[in-house]
């Protein structure tokens, strides 16, 4: 029996707006390369940022009722994650389900799945990362498990957490490590300020970085003459 429910505890929007300032590069660098979705994830049009609350959906292969159940428990700042129960690349969710989350506050989708309706989702400026685009539409029959704990495109979310989503992916933060996440971005975005610096001044990686004894250590033959 699918499961809804509607007492999820919420990331504190403070996090989310800071963490909404780091890339999704920065920010799997900073949690120890974790948390970082599939890469077959991909934004339906390029040039947008997102972060939000996970609002997380459960749908079977075909069918997006879940989606419609998800719209139903909606707060503002929510991103929608959807995973199918197997592979399915049918088109879940198009203009009219956008729609209805604009409606109710919703700032995005990441869906291991596909979507449709995508030049209309472009001109609505609704952000949405996606495995397919597919024009074949659901049916309504078997909701499926809403703000409950799932796997999508390999990573663990639960309701809640912090999900960021930027050209390069998608990343999720776990909701009680969001403020030690975002000090390590802040160091290391500290870091890389510093080493651009110097990169802009002509100094080069091998050396900035320590790279060319590791290098040779590692067997590298340089041949100057």
């Amino acid at each position: 029996m699918a499961v809804v429910d509607r007492t999820t505890q919420r990331a504190d929007p403070s996090h989310v707006r800071t963490l909404a300032t780091f890339s999704v590069a920065t920010i799997h660098e900073a949690q120890g390369r974790t948390g970082l979705l599939a890469s077959r994830l991909r934004p339906i049009y390029r040039g947008t940022r997102v972060a939000g609350t996970a609002l997380t959906c459960e749908v079977a292969p075909g069918d997006n009722s879940s989606i419609h159940v998800a719209g139903d428990v909606a707060k503002p700042g929510d991103i929608l994650v959807v995973t199918p129960t197997s592979t399915c690349d049918d088109g879940y969710f198009g203009e009219l389900l956008a729609t209805h989350m604009v409606a109710r506050g919703v700032v995005g989708l990441v869906i291991d799945a596909g979507v449709r309706d995508v030049t209309e989702l472009c001109d609505m400026a609704f952000p949405a990362w996606s495995s397919a685009i597919s024009a074949r539409g659901t049916v309504k029959e078997t909701p499926g498990n809403v703000q409950v704990p799932i796997v999508c495109a390999g990573v663990a979310v639960t309701p809640g957490d912090v999900v960021v989503a930027d050209d390069d992916g998608v990343v999720v933060v776990a909701r009680e490590d969001a403020l030690e996440v975002i000090a390590e971005c802040r160091v290391r975005e500290a870091a890389e300020a510093a080493y651009r610096k110097l990169l802009q001044a002509g100094e080069g990686t091998l050396d900035l970085f320590g790279l060319r004894q590791k290098f040779l250590d590692a067997g590298l033959r340089d041949i100057s003459e």
